[in-house]
């Protein structure tokens, strides 16, 4: 469980929560008590001011309140109505210092004489004459009173339940969501450990087209090309054997037979077993050929050519072939076209390759041409025949190995079918791209470019 990615994100989205949240929660606790505390010394200050201007307004009414009553009787309700107002103690004394009420104290005696002698009295005068005395005792200022800390501690408290409610829901949600997303991962991991048994027929729903749908889009993708090269693997070392067979199964009949006397050591049976000895040397040397091509450890003797040259040199060498056949062999080269840097002999292959395939399959009378042009960056060869042409199901698959469009022609009729496969590794190797193109019982094409010799 530790190990589990579910429960990785579960820790990482709680990590963050708390990491965040407690920041969050801090910067807004704090905030909130700095502006509680402005709020309290905005408060105070305006109080500080109602206040002096309660108390410049006393002398005024307790001086008309003793000439109204000649004396101080009945003083204390106007006194403690004004203690409440201002917030503060009043003393009122006669002129001997001695007090006569306090607004803060039932009895005048309950008042210490330090609170007296700390604060300067203020006469109250009536005709000139000074008939008591009262003096203010401000009530000292605490920083954090309880109301204050009572509501501090309940904003800490709303805040720790606020992240604790956002904890719980992340959970919740991190669960809720994770599920989905985590069966689409175990899928995956249980196909690829099929795969990896030898199973190579496991799929997986791409579903949304989020990253783990392409993840999942990629490895259908990667399944099927690794089903499809099992499956070429598989046919590859079928037609070898099949390929290998035919001219060994000639070969030993032959000899048998010479060894019983049933046949001579005639010339034509000695040529005759030379032609199939060719035979299998010159599949040999293709199937070597293109182990080395598609290893990437072909070695190309690159030089500067024209493809001009090279391609009336190929058709110079089918010639003989198309007018055996009374094919019209046609050449189509662009002037001027810039040199490539390739190899000319590997090229001069493939382009003989090419021809001798479209003679091949062009009608008696028919036509072959081969054209070249500059698109863009490269040279653009292509070799047309106006023969059987090609079915579109089969265009996909005519450069792999041992592929033919028509399965009932043999290596006598059809060749090995290795000479397209080593036509793409050689055009590929060379750094150009191979494809083709066909209108069935009409014409097809095959083309193939070649990067263009930049200074």
């Amino acid at each position: 469980m530790l190990r589990s990615l579910r429960f990785r994100m579960l820790l990482l989205i709680l990590f963050v929560l708390i990491v965040t949240g407690g920041m969050a929660a801090w910067f807004a606790s704090r905030t909130i008590i700095q502006h509680f505390e402005q709020y309290l010394l905005r408060d105070q200050a305006a109080g500080q001011e109602r206040r002096q201007h309660l108390s410049a307004m006393l002398p005024e009414i307790l001086a008309n309140h003793y000439a109204q009553n000649q004396d101080w009787r009945q003083v204390t309700p106007l006194l403690q109505q004004f203690g409440e107002l201002t917030e503060e103690r009043i003393l009122l004394t006669d002129k001997t210092g001695a007090v006569i009420v306090d607004s803060a104290a039932e009895s005048p005696e309950q008042v210490p004489v330090a609170v007296q002698a700390a604060n300067q009295p203020i006469p109250i005068q009536v005709n000139g004459q000074i008939v008591g005395n009262f003096v203010v005792v401000p009530v000292p200022a605490t920083k954090n009173s309880a109301g204050e800390s009572d509501y501090i501690a309940s904003i800490n408290r709303s805040l720790f339940w606020a992240i604790a409610m956002a904890g719980v829901i992340a959970v919740g949600l991190t669960l809720a969501l994770s599920r989905g997303i985590l069966q689409r991962v175990r899928a995956l991991t249980s196909a690829v450990q099929k795969m990896e048994r030898g199973d190579l027929n496991q799929r997986v729903d791409n579903g949304a087209q989020d990253e783990i749908g392409k993840l999942a889009h990629a490895f259908n993708a990667m399944a099927d090309s690794l089903a499809r090269v099992e499956q070429l693997r598989r046919n590859m070392v079928s037609d070898v054997a099949h390929e290998l067979r035919t001219p060994l199964s000639n070969i030993r009949g032959y000899l048998e037979a010479l060894q019983d006397g049933l046949v001579q050591p005639t010339r034509e049976t000695i040529d005759s077993l030379f032609e199939e000895a060719m035979l299998l040397n010159r599949l040999v040397d293709d199937l070597q050929e293109l182990a080395i091509a598609e290893a990437g450890q072909l070695k190309l003797a690159r030089q500067k050519v024209t493809v001009g040259d090279l391609v009336d040199k190929a058709i110079q060498a089918l010639q003989p072939l198309a007018t055996e056949r009374t094919v019209n062999l046609q050449s189509n080269v662009a002037k001027h076209l810039p040199d490539v840097y390739v190899d000319s002999e590997r090229i001069g292959q493939i382009l003989r390759n090419l021809l001798s395939n479209a003679v091949e399959y062009t009608y008696p009378g028919g036509e072959v041409a081969v054209k070249a042009s500059q698109v863009e960056q490269h040279i653009q060869v292509s070799v047309y025949n106006n023969g059987v042409g090609i079915a579109p199901e089969h265009l996909p698959n005519v450069f792999e190995r041992f592929y033919r469009v028509d399965s009932s022609r043999t290596r006598a009729t059809g060749g090995s079918g290795l000479g397209l496969a080593i036509v793409k590794q050689l055009v590929e190797a060379h750094g150009g791209r191979v494809w083709a193109e066909s209108v069935p019982e009409k014409n097809a094409t095959f083309f193939f470019t070649l990067p263009i010799l930049t200074a």
